[in-house]
């Protein structure tokens, strides 16, 4: 089967880091980009390591039939036009998160892509990093049994020292914190508690402090989500304005065992030991210890 090739609508820092995970995609290339600047395609040739073809106008991407992908890496305004329009040419999506502002917009989204029997994935990897896989392959095998309550919390501070703050602060830019960001920790705790929601219950404030005032829209929010069913609840936070390093909160609790962040708390693993506290990391080092002690005292008396 032929390369699919993609094509990048919008050349901010985050189009970099596409254009870089393609590289290690087999069966993929990136070979335009569309921005409303001019570029010179040798010099983008250069700078990201790969032929580029490049584009100032959108439609015209579009229409090219060596684009088999569109990857819209714009800001938020501009993903559901955009999407609409790739999925209305035949073109797979890849959209960076979120999908759109509204609710009616994802809806139109959805239907475009339906109706034109596209591909569409959405930017969210967190979900295949190290530490969400290992907590899923943690559920999986049954270590925490059957969950019934869950809490994902994302905290990162966007204030002036951060570099989307100028276009982040609006409303019409921005969003709201959980779009903005916090869609992460929604999209993690959706990862871990199988189901449907059933219902939402969401709350919002926001800092005194003089780094958010200009801010159009309440910078930290909670909402309580309920799964079918009635046996399952969850939480999920996401605060732009706290003064803290990146952070995920992650609280699961099962019939068999609990998981906090990286500790894991499974009331059936074999060589676990219920202390208060107890990381797992620290009991595995320690039988990890005992066994090369036991290996070096045996191999003494031999």
């Amino acid at each position: 089967m032929d390369n699919l090739n993609v094509g990048i609508v919008g050349l901010g820092w985050v189009a970099g880091a596409h254009i870089e995970a393609f590289k290690t995609v087999t069966g993929s290339d990136v070979t335009a980009i569309c921005s409303r600047r001019e570029h010179d395609e040798s010099v983008l040739a250069e700078t990201y390591g790969t032929p580029l073809k490049a584009y100032t106008d959108f439609d015209k991407m579009l229409a090219d039939p060596d684009v088999h992908i569109i990857d819209i890496c714009t800001p938020h305004p501009f993903h559901a036009e955009q999407a609409i329009a790739a999925a209305e040419a035949g073109k797979h999506l890849i959209i960076e998160k979120p999908i759109c502002l509204t609710y009616e917009d994802a809806k139109t989204v959805r239907d475009a892509v339906k109706s034109n029997g596209v591909n569409v994935c959405v930017c969210f990897e967190c979900r295949y990093s190290a530490h969400f896989t290992m907590i899923r392959s943690v559920i999986d095998n049954g270590l925490l049994g059957e969950l019934h309550y869950a809490e994902v919390d994302y905290y990162h501070g966007i204030g002036p020292w951060y570099g989307q703050y100028e276009w982040n602060i609006k409303k019409d830019f921005g969003g709201s914190t959980l779009l903005t960001a916090g869609c992460h920790a929604l999209d993690a705790l959706l990862f871990f508690m199988d189901g449907n929601v059933e219902e939402v219950t969401g709350y919002h404030t926001q800092s005194t402090g003089a780094n958010f005032q200009p801010y159009e829209y309440k910078t930290t929010s909670v909402s309580l989500i309920k799964f079918e069913g009635g046996g399952k609840i969850g939480k999920v936070t996401s605060c732009v304005d706290c003064l803290q390093p990146y952070y995920f909160h992650i609280h699961l609790v099962g019939s068999e065992g609990s998981l906090l962040d990286n500790r894991i708390y499974p009331r059936n693993l074999k060589g676990w030991i219920k202390v208060s506290g107890a990381h797992l990391r620290l009991r595995l080092l320690i039988l990890a210890m005992s066994v090369i002690i036991h290996t070096n005292h045996s191999s003494k008396l031999s």
